[in-house]
């Protein structure tokens, strides 16, 4: 069956609308289909013409008409060849997809809310086909897509692509899931100056017009879609704070680009210090890049700490950040009131920019990467950083890939093999001594997709720190003994569906311990018997 969402004017309504149309594969008559056909036979064919495009753009573009044709058949494709697919659904290609948004789109995949549509957001919302089903929402506003910029609406594939992942990593059904974009305009001047700009051709508003439509859209939300767990997405550093902290309790609701990162990279350096001879206390944290994805993980490594028996004192005095001025500290010129927590109390020279001096001064043992700036731990930063310790944790963590800020093989190299790494976007393996190493991808979808998935299953009102926290440890707690033997950060990601419900597990027992679970009788189920429900729950095409 495949699931087609076709547009048409409503004349009584004066705008346009989607009805969904599901249609069902009939028997084609004889005559009308080859004498010998299997569905099998059609996903090695359809694997074959999508191996036929050459380009990550085309594939992707391929990927998207199959999915519209027979949405089953689809992700029966990304579930048997996920390491193949994923890459291309989402990061990297997704980067490029926006970046095209206005020149390949066909067909509508979300629901498009502009500034147009203030005061009736409500009935926008109620024109989704599918209203009744929507359990998990991503919402984009598209100001800061990867480290592309101010996409405007060019960021639905953002939310769609997320999506696809909650279905294939997480078993959510796909008709339960619902794209967002919110176009509030745009500062690209690219944008606004392409005639097939798909979106408003406006300057974004004032915060307080911005605010004053959140304000809309979240209430409208609530009364729409009660049952909806809702992901933003790749809002501007200042809106990410601000308005998950305004509406996190009005609704089910997380920023993924804070909390869903921070939690993967604390599950990675949970990993990697395993593997370093170091106690915990020594450890020194280095975050190059002070964004709302950064100081969103400098506060989920406080765990790393705390839970070693460490004070917050203390544990936030073992992180330090690097903005684009240099060492983040008290007293410097032009630092926001959102990395003040981080900044440093008792630093007292001149300010530091250049950060090979910077990892001299800190000598952290962790360097984390999430500035966008392609190349920034140069040689001489990886050979530092080795002197700092045995084994130096480095994860460059930026997206795409293009903009990571050094290379597997970089980090290898400069650090004669003994660098323990990960990054945000894929690298091929490589051989170092005569033996293969494999780089660890520090990617959300090892989080957001069991995270969203514990979260619906336990009907949870609000979704906790502390439910974020456990989803950190339940992926960390997930390597298997070979890949421990591997030194692999994170698990393979043939293992996802696997990993997403032994998280969902910790996840709903965290909501539990909070309080903010309204699904009880899942109580009464011990460990096992709730993983086998989870698992129950998963949709599989």
């Amino acid at each position: 069956m495949s699931i087609v969402l076709t547009p048409y004017w409503s004349p009584d309504e004066g705008i346009q609308k989607l009805k969904i149309e599901a249609r069902a594969k009939a028997p084609a008559a004889p005559g009308l289909a080859p004498p010998v056909f299997s569905t099998k036979a059609q996903l090695d064919r359809t694997l074959l013409q999508l191996r036929s495009r050459t380009s990550p753009i085309e594939k992707y573009t391929f990927l998207a008409q199959a999915k519209q044709a027979d949405v089953e058949a689809f992700y029966k494709l990304c579930l048997e060849y996920m390491p193949e697919i994923i890459p291309i659904i989402y990061t990297p290609t997704v980067g490029d997809a926006c970046l095209q948004y206005s020149k390949i789109y066909r067909n509508p995949e979300g629901l498009f809310i502009s500034l147009k549509d203030k005061g009736r957001i409500g009935n926008i919302l109620r024109n989704w086909p599918l209203a009744n089903e929507a359990r998990i929402s991503v919402v984009t506003d598209g100001s800061r897509i990867l480290g592309l910029g101010d996409l405007g609406a060019n960021g639905m594939p953002i939310a769609v692509g997320k999506l696809s992942l909650y279905v294939a990593c997480a078993g959510i059904r796909p008709s339960s899931t619902l794209p967002i974009t919110l176009d509030l305009g745009t500062d690209n001047s690219s944008n606004l100056s392409d005639p097939l700009y798909l979106g408003l051709r406006q300057r974004r508003p004032l915060d307080a017009e911005y605010d004053a439509f959140m304000d809309e859209f979240i209430t409208e939300m609530g009364r729409v879609h009660p049952k909806v767990l809702v992901q933003f997405e790749d809002f501007s550093t200042d809106h990410a704070f601000s308005y998950l902290e305004r509406f996190r309790n009005r609704l089910p609701l997380f920023n993924d680009d804070i909390q869903g990162t921070g939690a993967v990279v604390l599950a990675g350096l949970l990993s990697a210090a395993r593997l370093v001879p170091i106690p915990r206390n020594e450890h020194r944290i280095l975050l190059f890049g002070a964004g709302s994805a950064s100081v969103g993980v400098a506060k989920q490594l406080m765990s790393f700490f705390t839970i070693a028996g460490m004070s917050e004192e203390a544990a936030r005095s073992q992180i330090w950040l690097v903005d684009s001025k240099g060492l983040v500290y008290v007293g410097r010129e032009e630092v926001a009131d959102y990395k003040m927590y981080f900044a440093r109390r008792h630093y007292t020279g001149v300010p530091m920019k250049d950060l090979t001096e910077i990892v001299k001064y800190v000598k952290p043992t962790v360097l984390l990467g999430l500035s966008t700036i392609a190349g920034a731990f140069t040689p001489e930063v990886i050979r530092q950083m080795s002197q700092n310790t045995p084994r130096p944790i480095i994860f460059p963590l930026s997206n795409p890939v293009q903009l990571s800020e050094c290379t597997f093989t970089e980090a290898l190299i400069h650090s004669n093999g003994t660098a323990i790494f990960a990054s945000g976007s894929p690298f091929g393996s490589e051989v170092i001594g005569g033996v293969r190493r494999e780089p660890g991808q520090g990617n959300n979808m090892y989080i957001f997709p069991g995270l969203g998935l514990g979260a619906i299953l336990c009907r949870a009102k609000s979704v906790t720190d502390s439910m974020v926290q456990a989803a950190a440890f339940g992926l960390a707690g997930s390597l298997s003994w070979d890949e421990r033997a591997l030194e692999l950060v994170y698990p393979r990601i043939e293992r996802i569906r696997e990993i997403s419900a032994h998280i969902a597990v910790k996840v709903i027992r965290a909501a539990q311990q909070a309080g903010v679970d309204n699904s009880t009788d899942l109580k009464r189920m011990n460990d096992t018997v709730l993983l086998e429900f989870v698992k129950g729950k998963m949709w599989n095409p």
